[in-house]
């Protein structure tokens, strides 16, 4: 049997992916900082789905305390899904030290460090399947939201570069790009029902996205026209804009 990597197994991302790669006959391994906030979660998989599925402590911020984490897991992961991130108002970080190395440090260095460690078990064993969940934010600085959204920039570089390196290895890297998602993260914004996804949109997409080996999903296929758009305003007009 297969066995999935959930990081970040409480956000409704986390847990809509579980569910997809559970319902699919996956033993799911999920990891998060509370897992007392997982039983009732985790029990409802096991009896759901007949297919073991544990939780696991895991603080992507505590980064010395990732070797151990994966080292310590009774079982290896076939296929690991980086869901976890952080975001707040970008003027409430921009105004706080503490905020600001939350949102880099949860979005960038901690997915890093233990992507690093998973990347190198994976080269060794010749398999494996790492999927990233970046987010468009980072295809173009804007100042709603650009230290999150250079976090994301910088985990989208890593995953591009990681892909490029592992390839040798048999090993793929796959980078989801959602744009909005309704979720608990996202609750507080106003969001356009049609440009948004669902956690299950988002679930399916991963799941889908593994088994064909893609190297770049959109959730929502316009988004990539959107940010080509985005990205092709001539940054003497762009800086001017709202955005």
């Amino acid at each position: 049997m297969s066995v999935a990597l959930i990081l970040g197994a409480t956000s409704d991302i986390g847990k809509a992916i579980a569910r997809k790669f559970a319902e699919n006959k996956y033993q799911v391994l999920l990891a998060c900082r509370n897992t007392a906030a997982l039983s009732t979660f985790v029990s409802d998989m096991n009896i759901r789905y007949g297919i073991p599925c544990h939780s696991y402590s895991f603080d992507a911020t505590d980064f010395s305390s990732h070797e151990k984490f994966y080292n310590d897991l009774p079982l290896k992961p076939d296929v690991v899904i980086c869901v976890f991130g952080y975001m707040n108002d970008n003027e409430a970080t921009i105004a706080s030290q503490v905020e600001t190395l939350k949102t880099i440090n949860t979005n960038y260095t901690g997915a890093v460090t233990i992507l690093n460690i998973i990347a190198a078990d994976f080269a060794g064993r010749k398999q494996g399947v790492i999927a990233g969940i970046s987010s468009v934010a980072g295809e173009r600085g804007r100042q709603s939201n650009y230290i999150y959204g250079s976090a994301k920039a910088g985990f989208t570089a890593y995953l591009s570069g990681l892909r490029n390196k592992l390839y040798k290895s048999n090993v793929h890297v796959l980078t989801i790009l959602p744009g909005f998602v309704f979720t608990k993260m996202t609750e507080h914004l106003n969001l356009q029902k049609l440009l948004t996804a669902t956690p299950e949109n988002v679930a399916d997409s991963v799941y889908n996205a593994v088994k064909k080996r893609k190297n770049i999903v959109y959730i929502k296929w316009f988004w990539k026209w959107i940010m080509f758009i985005i990205k092709s305003i001539p940054e003497s007009i762009f800086k001017k804009k709202e955005l």
